[in-house]
C-alpha cells in the first residue's frame, strides 16, 4: 500500500496495485483470527482486488490530463475516458461474479443474497451515472456508492453468518 503513489511513475497498473492492497485484508484477518487457511476469505479478497481496482480507475478518470502532462501513468491516461470506463465495468463484472460465487460456494442464506443485489445494484448504479463526456457525478460513483455498498454488504453478510 506504501508504493501505490509511486507505482504511477512506472505502469498503469497502479489502481491494481491498490486493489492487491486492499485485497489483503480479507485473507490477512482470517488468517490472523483461525490461524487456516480458507477458500472463502480468498474468493473476497479477490471480490476486492476486482471491485477496487475498479472504482480506483473511475476515481482516476478526473486526472487524464494532469497525468498525461506530467508523465504519470494510469489506465485512464493509457486507454482514454471511454476504454478505461469499459475495463472498470468488466473489473466490476468479474467482482460481482465472485460475490455470487462465494454465496453459492458458502451456502449462504437469503440475508447474503439481499446484500448481494444491493452490492451489485450498486456497481451497476455508479457506472450508469459516469459517462465519459460527463464526469461530474465521480464522487457520487466512488466515494457515496462504494461506501454504502461496502457497509451494507458486510452488513448483510455478518448478519447472515450470525442467523446460521
Amino acid at each position: 500500500m506504501l508504493g501505490y503513489s509511486y507505482t504511477k511513475r512506472f505502469t498503469a497498473l497502479c489502481h491494481i496495485v491498490l486493489g492487491i492492497g486492499l485485497a489483503l485484508a480479507p485473507i490477512g484477518s482470517y488468517l490472523a483470527v483461525t490461524g487456516e487457511f480458507a477458500w472463502l476469505p480468498l474468493l473476497f479478497s479477490f471480490t476486492v482486488l476486482f471491485w477496487v481496482s475498479g472504482f480506483d480507475i473511475i476515481y482516476a478518470l478526473q486526472d487524464e490530463e494532469f497525468d498525461v502532462s506530467q508523465n504519470l501513468k494510469s489506465i485512464p491516461g493509457y486507454l482514454g475516458k471511454k476504454n478505461a470506463l469499459r475495463l472498470s465495468e468488466v473489473l466490476h463484472v468479474l467482482s460481482a461474479a465472485l460475490v455470487i460465487f462465494a454465496g453459492y460456494y458458502a451456502q449462504f442464506g437469503m440475508i447474503y443474497w439481499a446484500g448481494v443485489i444491493v452490492f451489485c445494484s450498486l456497481l451497476i448504479y455508479q457506472h450508469s451515472i459516469v459517462k465519459p463526456t460527463d464526469l461530474s457525478r465521480v464522487n457520487l460513483a466512488f466515494g457515496t456508492t462504494n461506501g454504502i455498498a461496502s457497509v451494507i454488504f458486510a452488513c448483510f453478510t455478518i448478519t447472515d453468518i450470525l442467523l446460521k
